[in-house]
Parts: C-alpha cells; sequence; structure tokens
C-alpha cells in the first residue's frame, strides 16, 4: 500500500468512529494530534477509536484530539479533510445544529474555559503553526555551523546563514499575523503592524530617550502590537460608517496601533524580553541544578495537562537573543524519564504480554521525544509509573542544570523536536562536542534513574497482582500499541477513564 492510500486508509477508520462528517465542525493538527470540533460528543466511539493501530492515544479538551504522531498526523489531516468537504451536507436546520449535543458542550467549556487556560491555549495557537518552520530552520543553522567549524564549503555557507536566519528575523510578522488571526481580528492588518518592529528604519527614532533598534521587543511586542491592532479594528467596525469603513478602518488600525507600538510597545516588550533572558542565565548560573531538577520533573504533568505549549513565546524570545534556548534540553528530559520508567514496566510486568508489546512499539517514538504514547498507554493509567517517570526527568533536568552552573550551556536553536531528535540542533557556549556530550549524558540520567524508580518503587503489590497476568487480548487492541486496553488483562484500568484534559 502506498505512503497516500494508508493515510487516507487511516482517514476513513477514524472518520465513521467520531460520529462521522456530519458531526466535524473544525479540522486542525498540531504537532503530534489531530484537533477534531466535534458537533455532539456522545457520538464518538472512544474505545474503538483508540484500538485503531494508527491511534497512539486520544485527550478531550476544548477539542477532541487524537494522539497520530508527528509526520504522521500531518499526512492524515488532509485526508480527514478531503472526507469531511466531499461527504454530503447535512439537512439540519442551523437551529437543530445549534440544539444538538449543548448540554455536554456546555458542560465541557465549563469545565476547560476557565480564563487562565484559554489565554494559554490562544497564545499555544499564535505560535504552534511555527514549529515547522523553526525546525527547518534550526536544523540548516546547525549544519551551517558545523561546516564553518570544519571550515567546508566557504561558498556555499553564507547562503545558508541567509536560509537559516530569514525567518527569524521575520518572525515577529508571522506572530503578528497568527495574533491578529487568533484573536478574531484581520490577519494581514495584525502582520502590518508587527512589521514595523523589524523595520530597520526604527533605529531613526528616539523613544523614552533611547534610540530604538529593529526587532527591539522581538516576539512579544508583536504580539502586544497585534493585539492591540485588533481591538483598534473592532472599534472602528463598530463607529465607521459602512461606505467609508474599507478606507478607514484599516487606515486608523495601522495608525493608531503603529504610533502606540513604537513609542511604547517596542520599548516596554524590549525591556520584557531582555529580563527574560537575564533571568533564564541567572538561574542557570545560580541554580541551575535545582531549576533543572524542577522544570525536568514538572514537564511531564505539563504535557499531561497540553499546557507545555504556552512555553513556546519563552523559547522564542531566547532563540531570538541568544540564538538557542537553554530550557529545552532541560524539559527534554522529562522524556527520558519516561523512557527508562517503561523499559522497568517491561521487566516488571513480564506475564502481561499485551502491554509490553505496547511498550516495544511506543519505545521508538520515546527515544525520539515523542512522550504521548507512552503517556497515555503505560504510565500514567498505571499511576506510580508517571510519577517515578517524572523522577527521572527531574534528574536529568538536575545534570544539565548543574553544568550550566558550571558554565557550560547546553541550548537548542529550535523548538518541537526532543530526545534523540533534538542532536541536530543542538548548541551552546562551549563546542560543539562537549554541548553533545553533555545532553547526551543528561539523557543517560534520565533512562537510568527513570529505570530505578520505577522499578524499585514504581509497583504496589496490588498493582503487580492486577497487571502482571497473562492477557487475553483480541488481535487490534494488540497491535493498536498504545491505547489503554493493552494495560488491562480483563476490562480497561479505570484510572485511564478520567484522564482528561
Amino acid at each position: 500500500m502506498s505512503s497516500d492510500d494508508k493515510n487516507r486508509a487511516i482517514a476513513a477508520a477514524i472518520l465513521p468512529l467520531v460520529g462521522g462528517a456530519e458531526n466535524i465542525s473544525t479540522v486542525a493538527h498540531c504537532m503530534t494530534r489531530l484537533r477534531l470540533g466535534l458537533r455532539d460528543r456522545s457520538l464518538v466511539q472512544d474505545e474503538a477509536l483508540k484500538a485503531l493501530p494508527s491511534v497512539m492515544g486520544v485527550v478531550e479538551d476544548d477539542t477532541y484530539q487524537i494522539v497520530l504522531g508527528p509526520g504522521t498526523v500531518a499526512r492524515v489531516t488532509p485526508e480527514i479533510e478531503a472526507l469531511v468537504a466531499a461527504a454530503p451536507q447535512p439537512t439540519h436546520s442551523a437551529e437543530d445544529l445549534a440544539a444538538q449535543g449543548a448540554a455536554l458542550k456546555a458542560a465541557q467549556k465549563a469545565k476547560n474555559a476557565t480564563p487562565f487556560k484559554l489565554f494559554l491555549r490562544r497564545i499555544a495557537n499564535i505560535f504552534v503553526p511555527l514549529i515547522p518552520a523553526l525546525i527547518g530552520c534550526g536544523i540548516i543553522a546547525g549544519l551551517n555551523g558545523l561546516l564553518i567549524n570544519l571550515g567546508w564549503l566557504p561558498g556555499v555557507t553564507p547562503a545558508l546563514a541567509a536560509i537559516a536566519s530569514g525567518f527569524m528575523a521575520l518572525i515577529a510578522v508571522f506572530v503578528g499575523y497568527n495574533t491578529a488571526k487568533e484573536f478574531g481580528g484581520t490577519a494581514i492588518l495584525g502582520g502590518a503592524v508587527a512589521a514595523i518592529i523589524v523595520f530597520p528604519g526604527v533605529a531613526k527614532i528616539d523613544a523614552f530617550g533611547q534610540t530604538l533598534s529593529p526587532g527591539q521587543g522581538g516576539v512579544l511586542g508583536a504580539l502586544g502590537a497585534a493585539v492591540l491592532a485588533v481591538y483598534v479594528e473592532k472599534w472602528c467596525r463598530r463607529w465607521v460608517p459602512e461606505s467609508l469603513d474599507v478606507l478607514v478602518t484599516p487606515t486608523l488600525t495601522v495608525l493608531i496601533s503603529g504610533l502606540v507600538t513604537i513609542f511604547g510597545l517596542m520599548f516596554v516588550a524590549g525591556e520584557i524580553s531582555q529580563a527574560i533572558g537575564d533571568f533564564a542565565n541567572w538561574l542557570l548560573a545560580n541554580a541551575g541544578a535545582g531549576a533543572g531538577l524542577l522544570l525536568g520533573g514538572l514537564f511531564l504533568p505539563l504535557v499531561m495537562l497540553g499546557l507545555h505549549q504556552a512555553l513556546i513565546p519563552i523559547h522564542t524570545t531566547l532563540i531570538e537573543q541568544q540564538g538557542y534556548t537553554v530550557l529545552l534540553p532541560i524539559l527534554a528530559m522529562a522524556g527520558a524519564g519516561q523512557v527508562g520508567a517503561a523499559m522497568a514496566v517491561y521487566l516488571k510486568l513480564p506475564r502481561n504480554g499485551s502491554l509490553r508489546r505496547t511498550i516495544r512499539s511506543a519505545l521508538p517514538a520515546g527515544f525520539l521525544g515523542v512522550g504521548e504514547p507512552l503517556i497515555y498507554g503505560v504510565s500514567l493509567p498505571l499511576g506510580r509509573p508517571f510519577v517515578t517517570a517524572c523522577v527521572g526527568g527531574a534528574a536529568g533536568g538536575a545534570f544539565i542544570g548543574l553544568f550550566s552552573m558550571l558554565g557550560t550551556s547546553v541550548g537548542s536553536t529550535a523548538i518541537g523536536p526532543s530526545g534523540w531528535a533534538l542532536f541536530p540542533l543542538l548548541n551552546g557556549n562551549h563546542d560543539l562536542g562537549e554541548t553533545i556530550a553533555i545532553y547526551a549524558g543528561g539523557l543517560l540520567v534520565g533512562y537510568l534513574v527513570g529505570f530505578v524508580a520505577t522499578y524499585f518503587w514504581g509497583f504496589s503489590q496490588e498493582l503487580l497482582d492486577e497487571f502482571n497476568v497473562e492477557t487475553e487480548v483480541p488481535e487490534v487492541a494488540v497491535t493498536v500499541g498504545y491505547g489503554t486496553p493493552a494495560l488491562a488483562p480483563t476490562a480497561p484500568a479505570p484510572e485511564s477513564e478520567s484522564v482528561k484534559i
């Protein structure tokens, strides 16, 4: 079967299990998850969906999220969109569709729509679409640095530098565009206002007694400028006559927002950005081991809650300032702890063949930094192994943080990859070999501590009695690799049913 046929088959298998095309209102995806807006949540067949070989798990949030893994999700999403577009339109009236599942939707919103979570989700929605470009440019930057250090291809390295740096030089424009779109304004006006920040001509302008610098304020300034532009635009839409709207509204939006950006936001956002960079450097230089312990240990719960994407603006700010983010390699240790814990579970439950098959199929993704299959398919439903996996992540984070205290920073030139996939993106304040060695050492510490903590303290006797048994699982459930049915000797573990985000 060709790759296209395989992806089309995955989409065709998923669609009826989420209620069919008529039950889907929106289709989107992030790095690993297919995100579906559903009209009626009760039509979803959760267990059947988890039993599909291509599905690593499901997460319920403001959208229904199906974990397919990196690469696969980007190829399956267009197939889902095509099937939805080709399906006959439902004959229900607008009133019928609005009423359908209203009670369930209201209950879900009440649970998830806290102001803080909605704010973080919006921030993530702005930056997540930028990740592919950050990864591509980051890898090219790392390759270019290697060629320069080796003295190879001197005629090509300037071109590679331009390719790698072009996106980062204009990232503020893309942030402004996405921000305006996310907050309900005209996207291009948000991009136009944010473009002021990177325009070279701002170097001729004085604000607060200082001469501005192109790029001052960075992505935070762009975000603030675009949000302001949205509010100005909405105000204009309310008060400007329709006959003048097409001329007056965009003009006033760009003018007012632009002036505030130049004579206020650029300076303020620049100070905030500088403070973020200074604090991150100070923290790792003075309390690196402790900071790494906390960051590495708490990152898995953030992933479980889906809040880890809110860290993207901080990573991006650090990359703008220093060329790399020192936080990502520490946070990546959480995945190492997860891998170590999974290997311990594999050895502790020798009779549970279905769970061992699950772990074998999920480990390759875990080594590459995709932790969701192991989280939702193994450690979280079991309980204690999730905690001991966090212990492994904390140990790996402390290891890297310790070297930051000793003067050797380990950073990543882009965001998105983790685990072994982060090696091509590594950078720091010392030579590349030393940076790679420290990161590899952190991974080994995470694997080892996660394994030891899980093997000796990750199981109560009751848990062993429940799960270390021969399992009779239908072949379709066994081939899932990541679904909760593989965990249960007789029925799905009760804990797994309560995992909702």
